[in-house]
């Protein structure tokens, strides 16, 4: 039972992560079936994929505990997809109504822009990598630095997001958005180097 419990505590924690961010914009914005309507879904995903990479990043800090209560390996699978999905129609629903023009683009920010173009393509070496596994053993002998890799791209979207996001500039979830990026960088830290540490030891 108490099992049972653990589970369904994880599976809501979880599911407040992901809803919170994105109940928050949804009501700040203003909806309408037009143009607009596309703008306003662009940021949905960006969130999106940033609070499912932000459960990717902590629950690898506590994967050998919580594979005793979840599927964690079914539970990567299914959210690498939608983040996958996500870290491509975030950019593209911007893209698409300014035709492309890169130079309005950087009208948000050219540092955060920057942070954005550069984080987009270390996220997807993941995919790329993941992709390739199968065929090609140098990614199979390197899954752990192309790990490293998309976590960098991860934490430069967190800073991306903090310059950029219109959500993020006050208030609660600000302080949230910091929280997920301060514990971000402890988990990621904690994985890949003092854990693989003590293991090597």
């Amino acid at each position: 039972m108490n099992k049972i419990i653990i589970r369904y505590c994880i599976t809501i924690f979880a599911c407040l992560a992901v809803l919170y961010p994105l109940s928050v914009n949804i009501g700040n914005m203003s909806w309408a079936l037009d143009l607009s309507l596309i703008f306003n879904l662009f940021p949905l995903f960006g969130l999106l994929a940033f609070t499912l990479l932000w459960l990717h990043a902590v629950s690898g800090a506590f994967e050998p505990w919580l594979r005793k209560y979840i599927n964690f390996d079914r539970f990567v699978q299914n959210t690498s997809i939608l983040i996958f999905i996500s870290i491509i129609l975030h950019p593209l629903l911007l893209l698409i109504p300014v035709g492309f023009n890169f130079n309005q683009v950087f009208t948000y920010g050219e540092k955060y822009i920057w942070l954005a173009i550069i984080g987009w393509l270390l996220l997807i070496t993941y995919d790329i990598a993941k992709f390739l596994k199968s065929k090609y053993d140098f990614f199979v002998k390197n899954w752990t630095n192309i790990l490293i890799i998309s976590n960098i791209g991860f934490l430069m979207t967190f800073f991306h997001s903090l310059g950029v996001g219109d959500d993020l500039q006050s208030g609660l979830l600000r302080t949230v958005w910091i929280f997920y990026g301060l514990t971000a960088i402890v988990a990621i830290a904690y994985t890949y180097g003092i854990r693989k540490y003590r293991k090597n030891k």
